[in-house]
């Protein structure tokens, strides 16, 4: 049977959107997902589908389930693996950066405008990337300080749901090897 990962947005944020994994895992099994698994608690679901699922409706049972609305991004587990193996900057400069590659996973491949006018926001402190339906950021310091980087970015290529590098390649190793 194939197997997902679904990356969720708005999950654990602030204490009004919070939910266990337990939680979790019994809203996706009502769906009719199986062998449900979360990892750390930063909205990473892992589970087995025989047909490909539908983002809108595990959205609607999580909306329903929770109260509020949580984003999913699917991803097959060759895009998993894809993503984890994506290396969108030399290693000098990513092991050279105080901040950490960050993964935006997106809802839809930008067009090659939009791609363009994205890119070209990318700075010394901000290097971007976009392979399909993922843009790699590798900041030079925090994340916490490139908010007012960040909204004009993701207000042109759409909203995402970010994830560290080292947590989309700890998820790929230890369910999609």
């Amino acid at each position: 049977m194939p197997r997902y990962a679904a990356f969720l947005r708005g999950v654990n944020l602030g204490a009004q959107r919070k939910t266990g994994s337990a939680e979790l895992r019994t809203c996706f099994e009502r769906v009719g997902l199986e062998g449900v698994q979360t990892f750390r608690t930063s909205g990473n679901v892992v589970f087995d589908a025989g047909r490909a699922p539908k983002g809108d409706s595990i959205e609607k049972a999580l909306r329903d389930s929770f109260g509020f609305d949580v984003g999913v991004y699917l991803r097959t587990a060759a895009q998993v693996r894809a993503i984890a193996g994506q290396e969108p900057f030399p290693s000098k400069l990513v092991a050279a950066s105080d901040g950490k590659l960050q993964v935006a996973m997106l809802q839809r491949k930008p067009s090659a405008a939009t791609r363009k006018r994205a890119l070209a926001l990318a700075d010394d402190d901000n290097r971007l990337a976009i392979e399909g339906r993922e843009l790699y950021w590798l900041p030079s310091g925090g994340i916490r300080n490139s908010a007012p980087y960040l909204k004009p970015l993701e207000q042109l290529v759409g909203q995402w749901t970010m994830r560290t590098m080292g947590t989309v390649e700890a998820l790929a190793a230890k369910y999609f090897a």
